[in-house]
């Protein structure tokens, strides 16, 4: 009877463990643009001088360590509410070495996620990076494309472009990690970054046609202008052709009204994810279920000049222990 009862046990935690593995369908991956997060230790050749313990923002290991604090809440809630594992991976922008990601993760709700970084030629030393839960995405390989200056102009120069390839739910997954240059340049300097990742994409794609491919980043634009135009992200499902993206939060600001920052009483929405026409297809495998732009109170000034907008490190010089000055966005994708 002992033999048998045990044996019956082990097929039934056989079985549960197969519903439980064969439950999971739902995954998330995001982006958060981190708002400038220095460390208080300069880096040579790199004009960090304002984010020093003498530096205009007065920036200590207080202060340092409240915004370490501030980005691991706000990371570890992304999609928690929907998908308890948290996201995939997450493209980030405004970090600047591999000293602060390491510090990041050290934060407790952090510390199951990896990160890779490569030092870019930013100027003020701000790039871009991607933390992953290796237990959900398997890294195969990674690597760092710098832009080319459009029309010699190298002071509004596009951070490098992050190109990470791996595995998410036993599918082939490729990540583009962006930060295009600010509203300080015009808008053909954006259409020429657009363009740079569209060469990238069309190589990707032309390797393996089926590649379930995201491009994601601080655009510094919006869904509808000339450069994610250039890109090739459309409005609509039934308008994307082949090589082309879905942009799911076109309609997002526009129908909507909900954007990730808020300048002069105007929401934009330049933190953009969109996804490449395999993942739309309504078959077997990953495919695009919903987005969300990451919303909550406690992200968003309550009084004061800038009420309403997201709560920031600093309004001016003076250190709010805020967030960033964006919100982050989510897109999730179904099994």
């Amino acid at each position: 009877m002992k033999r048998l009862f045990f044996l019956w046990m082990f097929t039934f935690c056989l079985v549960v463990a197969e519903a439980q593995n064969t439950k999971r369908d739902l995954y998330s991956v995001a982006f958060y643009n981190l708002e400038n997060l220095f460390d208080t230790i300069h880096d040579e050749g790199k004009n960090d001088y304002d984010f020093l313990p003498d530096g205009s923002y007065k920036w200590n290991s207080k202060k340092y360590e409240a915004k370490l604090e501030n980005m691991a809440k706000v990371l570890s809630s992304l999609s928690r509410d929907v998908v308890e594992e948290g996201p995939a991976f997450i493209g980030v922008a405004e970090v600047e070495n591999s000293r602060v990601l390491t510090d990041l993760l050290k934060q407790p709700p952090m510390s199951h996620y990896k990160f890779i970084h490569y030092e870019g030629p930013d100027k003020r030393g701000i790039d871009c990076a991607l933390l992953y839960d290796p237990q959900q995405f398997e890294v195969n390989t990674s690597k760092l494309v710098l832009s080319e200056p459009y029309q010699g102009d190298t002071v509004h120069l596009t951070r490098g472009f992050l190109i990470v390839e791996g595995k998410l739910a036993g599918e082939r997954v490729c990540v583009i990690v962006n930060h295009w240059p600010s509203r300080g340049a015009k808008s053909p300097v954006r259409v020429h970054a657009a363009r740079q990742v569209r060469a990238l994409a069309d190589s990707l794609q032309h390797e393996y046609r089926k590649l379930k491919l995201i491009v994601m980043g601080d655009m510094n634009d919006d869904p509808m202008d000339e450069s994610m135009q250039t890109l090739g992200a459309r409005k609509y499902k039934k308008e994307v052709k082949k090589d082309e993206f879905y942009n799911p939060w076109w309609e997002t600001l526009e129908d909507k009204g909900v954007g990730t920052l808020l300048y002069r009483g105007k929401w934009n929405l330049f933190d953009q994810i969109v996804l490449s026409k395999p993942l739309l297809k309504k078959r077997r495998g990953l495919r695009f279920d919903h987005s969300e732009v990451f919303l909550r109170d406690y992200l968003i000034q309550q009084d004061g000049k800038y009420k309403g907008s997201p709560l920031r490190t600093h309004g001016g010089r003076t250190w709010l222990n805020g967030y960033s000055d964006h919100l982050p966005t989510i897109i999730y994708l179904r099994k």
